[in-house]
């Protein structure tokens, strides 16, 4: 057998090793039920859209104090 196909089988069980790794580790998470899913769902929205308008509003007002003073 060549070097080249000794290495070649290396790295076709390493890609298999690493993907039944994965697939336990996928085994072993606990999924969110659909009803916590889209509770917590709502919520990120919810925070992003009132985080938006916080950062939106404080923009307005250094824009508004920078043309107070002239810049």
């Amino acid at each position: 057998m060549s070097e080249a196909e000794k290495t070649s089988k290396k790295d076709s069980s390493k890609k298999d090793s690493f993907f039944k790794h994965v697939k336990a580790e996928f085994k072993r998470c606990t999924w969110p039920k659909k009803e916590e899913l889209i509770r917590q769902s709502t919520l990120v929205i919810i925070i992003s859209v009132i985080l938006g308008g916080v950062i939106a509003g404080i923009d307005w007002l250094i824009r508004l104090g920078l043309q107070a003073i002239g810049l």
